[in-house]
C-alpha cells in the first residue's frame, strides 16, 4: 500500500477549528524526504481544488481563499502532515484529500469529510 491516509474531519460549526493528519504509508517512508505533500478539497458539483502545498524543502503555498485561516506543516518524526483550520466557514465543508508526490507521481489519500454548520 502507498496510499496516504487521512483523519480528523467532522463537523464543526461556523468560526470554529479542525486539525487534519495525513500519515505516510510504510510503502513510502522511505522516501518521505523526497515528498512534495498537498491537501486538496472537493465539494458536491465542484473540481478538486488545492488547498495547500508543502514541497519537500518545506516551501508553503495557499488558495487565496483560505490564507490567513489554513496552515499546513510537517512533522518530520511522525512522519505526517497537519491542515490547521480556522475560522471556518460553511463553503469550507467538502471532502479533504492529501497527496503525497514523488518521483512524479501522485499518491492520494481516501479523503476525510469536513462539514460547517452556520
Amino acid at each position: 500500500q502507498v496510499q496516504p491516509v487521512e483523519s480528523g474531519g467532522g463537523l464543526v460549526q461556523a468560526g470554529g477549528s479542525l486539525r487534519l493528519s495525513c500519515l505516510a504509508s510504510r510503502a513510502i517512508l522511505s522516501t518521505f524526504w523526497s515528498i512534495n505533500w498537498g491537501w486538496y478539497r472537493q465539494a458536491p458539483g465542484k473540481e478538486r481544488e488545492l488547498v495547500a502545498g508543502l514541497t519537500s524543502g518545506g516551501i508553503t503555498n495557499y488558495a487565496d481563499f483560505v490564507k490567513g485561516r489554513f496552515t499546513i506543516s510537517r512533522d518530520n518524526a511522525k512522519k505526517t502532515v497537519y491542515l490547521q483550520m480556522n475560522k471556518l466557514e460553511p463553503d469550507d465543508t467538502a471532502v479533504y484529500y492529501c497527496d503525497a508526490e514523488y518521483s512524479g507521481s501522485h499518491y492520494w489519500g481516501q479523503g476525510t469529510q469536513v462539514t460547517v454548520s452556520s
